[in-house]
């Protein structure tokens, strides 16, 4: 097994790719401050709904595709568990996108900025209060993990340590949620969607060649770990599904999608982006996949499975492996900031605006936007430190949206029989269960959170609607 080399080399390449994207959120942050008497919340946070076929592609891309992908998910499975774990990775957003596709008309038809308005037209005020609360939580402890991916990046090129690498990320991803809305997250996110695709891509054959091929990694794997080439890894059924559906549920109701279907100038491109991101996740979850195990049977217990696409940059060309980072620094700064700005507009339009000050301008709106990026910003940073693992935090973040939203958002769109003491019943026992078995019964159990939670949300969704239908009269 092999030690972590630092490259203070491939610095240079990533800052300046860090630099595009801060001049990028400076353009739009001076463009919005012309326009920011006139545009409202909706605006700010849809892009003016005029978002076209490439600029879509790349901003739903970019969203899936965040630290989550390159240092837990597919890549944390891969290097735990194996090659196959790892490559099916690609299954949730297949069947997300597909659902998420089809759905696309009723989603526009509704309109809305958020989840939550969505929500209230069906379960009431109070339901939009509630999930307004879940939304936010969960999308400000997933931005919390991608601080964590630039930390990698930078510890992998300066040495420097990776909590010290990690509050620079999040002072950079906050100045670009800051910046300029959907308008600057969706811009970036283009520019960095097919740097990820390409910089990945482009380093896989140099990595091979630096390492002794792709025969010497699974001769490698077939010694000293031969469960990591059989498909499940070493793991059950049970644990190997679980490993993939929090992310596949979260999608389907994830209201990040939701706003950039919204966003989409029209029904076509928004089904056009949704196509596009699916067919750029065939191609980054198997690459993903690859960096991974290749990095386990180099380096091994040397380093944490988070940093396992990482680190193998290091073994590239200089100019190869600081692409390799910067496309790395691209997944975790625009997913970081695609959910920072999404839970600042569940705070604006859901509890600002509704509860708080119902006549706010849109100077007022915008000011309580950015307010709430910067103090979700640090929160996030603060949460991050009571997780042990970037795959641990995701995947409650994943499950706290997954069973405590999910249900309900389907409910709305596709059951013209959910009722309101349904929906918010579904809400309230997903979260809570969540919750209180994350924190006492799954270490006693072993059995994964989003198995309990996700269908007793779904179940008390369904007998609460059917007990409470409305009498025909």
């Amino acid at each position: 097994m092999h030690t972590l080399v630092h490259q203070p080399a491939m610095l240079a390449i990533v800052v300046a790719y860090l630099a595009i994207l801060l001049l990028v959120g400076l353009h739009f942050y001076n463009k919005q401050k012309s326009v920011a008497a006139n545009e409202s919340g909706a605006d700010f946070f849809l892009a003016g709904r005029s978002l076209g076929k490439i600029v879509a592609v790349g901003t739903m891309l970019a969203t899936f595709t965040g630290n989550g992908t390159i240092s837990g998910g597919g890549n944390s499975l891969a290097f735990n568990y194996g090659l196959w774990s790892g490559i099916f990775f690609v299954v949730p957003p297949i069947l997300s996108f597909s659902f998420l596709y089809f759905a696309a008309p009723k989603i526009r038809a509704g309109g809305h900025t958020t989840v939550a308005e969505m929500i209230e037209d069906r379960f009431g005020s109070n339901a939009r209060f509630f999930a307004g609360i879940i939304i936010a939580l969960a999308m400000v402890s997933i931005v919390s993990y991608q601080y964590r991916g630039l930390g990698f990046i930078l510890n992998a090129t300066t040495g420097i340590s990776v909590e010290t690498c990690t509050a620079i990320c999040c002072a950079v991803v906050v100045a670009l949620a800051f910046s300029g809305g959907l308008r600057t997250v969706a811009a970036t996110d283009a520019l960095s969607a097919f740097l990820m695709v390409g910089g990945l891509v482009i380093g896989i054959p140099f990595l091979l060649n630096a390492i002794g091929g792709w025969g010497w990694v699974i001769e490698n794997a077939a010694v000293n770990d031969p469960k990591s080439l059989t498909f499940f890894g070493g793991q059950t059924l049970i644990g190997w599904a679980g490993g993939y559906l929090p992310l596949f549920f979260l999608t389907i109701g994830d209201q990040n999608y939701y706003q950039r279907i919204n966003a989409a100038k029209d029904l076509k491109t928004a089904r056009a982006g949704l196509l596009g991101s699916m067919a750029g996740c065939c191609i980054i979850m198997p690459v993903v996949a690859v960096y991974a195990f290749c990095a386990k049977q180099w380096f091994g217990g040397n380093i944490r499975a988070g940093q396992a696409l990482i680190s193998t940059a290091t073994l590239m060309p200089t100019i190869i492996g600081g692409i390799v980072l910067s496309a790395a620094a691209a997944f975790t700064i625009t997913t970081g900031d695609s959910y920072l700005l999404s839970g600042a507009s569940n705070f604006t339009i859901d509890i600002y605006r509704t509860h708080i000050n119902p006549k706010a301008t849109p100077a007022d709106e915008m000011r309580a936007s950015r307010w709430f990026i910067l103090i979700a910003g640090v929160l996030a940073y603060v949460i991050l430190q009571f997780f042990p693992s970037v795959l641990a935090i995701q995947y409650w973040s994943y499950t706290i949206y997954a069973a405590g939203m999910t249900p309900a958002v389907v409910g709305a769109l596709l059951w013209s029989n959910c009722t309101k003491p349904g929906g918010v019943a579904s809400m309230f026992v997903g979260t809570a269960l969540t919750i209180a078995w994350e924190a006492t019964l799954y270490k006693a159990t072993g059995l994964q959170t989003i198995y309990v939670a996700l269908p007793a949300s779904f179940i008390v969704l369904v007998l609460v609607s059917l007990c409470t239908q409305p009498k025909k009269s």
